[in-house]
């Protein structure tokens, strides 16, 4: 694909990025893919799906109390359970606004540790890293942020979530539609939103503005950013999947540079 080659200019200084439909297929790719990067909050999604899978091995329910008083394990997914961003402290009552928290994470990672007895690192690289063949990824620290992985890894990982083996496609289903809606609250880097959704893990991209992705992405493009300078989206009304992963931080330049980037792939996939 040639609107792929467009990362060339990126001011950055190693990036990669390809495109996944949603049968499997890659559709190009350009870049190290093998490349690892610090995946920062890309870490979430992955996360979040093997706290999925534990939901369906039985280990535990969406509705099961974690988290400050009130909290359930669906809470945490969705960033409403009140904690906040980095810390391990209550700021709101759960369910009443949507505040993005890394410590949430955190907190999920221990909850499924304590009713697996797997240490969360472990669990997921047995429930979701090594099913799918992601051998060059691995958690290396907080659940929230501290993943590593490459291009290669993560277009299985979003094959996956298109198609998915390791989960029922109800409970993605449910992963990718709005979880609490109405609720406020702020994307970071990207100012308030009214509404700021989310599903269980996932970001939604609805009608936010500004936001990461294209113009022409569609309201139903679910995924997620990192502050390391890295994405995926998932564009169900597309059929694809597109990862970019680079070794600079998010910041003006990614703003700048990310929703053209979607809108040329997003036209190239209609064109081709």
């Amino acid at each position: 694909m040639r609107s792929l080659a467009t990362i060339d200019n990126w001011p950055v200084p190693i990036s990669a990025a390809a495109v996944v439909r949603a049968d499997g297929t890659v559709a190009g790719t350009h870049g190290p893919v093998d490349h690892r990067f610090p995946l920062a909050s890309v870490t979430k999604p992955l996360a979040a799906y093997a706290v999925l899978i534990a939901y369906e091995e039985g280990a535990l329910e969406l509705d099961d109390p974690a988290g400050p008083e009130g909290s359930t394990v669906r809470h945490l997914l969705a960033h409403t359970s009140g904690l906040a961003y980095d810390e391990h402290r209550a700021t709101y009552a759960p369910g009443t606004r949507r505040t993005y928290s890394n410590a949430g994470f955190e907190v999920l990672a221990d909850h499924v540790a304590k009713v697996t007895g797997i240490p969360f690192d472990r669990y997921l690289h047995q429930a979701v890293l090594e099913p799918l063949g992601m051998a060059a990824t691995a958690l290396e620290g907080s659940a929230a942020r501290d993943g590593v992985s490459t291009v290669a890894d993560l277009v299985r990982f979003a094959a996956e979530v298109q198609r998915p083996r390791l989960l029922d496609p109800r409970t993605v289903l449910e992963a990718m539609t709005v979880t609490h809606p109405g609720l406020d609250g702020l994307l970071p880097g990207y100012g308030r939103q009214r509404p700021n959704d989310w599903g269980l893990g996932f970001e939604i991209r609805d009608g936010k503005s500004p936001h990461w992705t294209g113009d022409s992405s569609s309201p139903r493009t679910f995924g997620h950013f990192g502050q390391s300078g890295t994405f995926l989206w998932i564009d169900p009304d597309a059929g694809a999947a597109c990862v970019a992963l680079t070794d600079r931080a998010f910041g003006p330049w990614a703003v700048e540079a990310w929703p053209p980037f979607t809108d040329a792939v997003l036209a190239e996939l209609r064109t081709g």
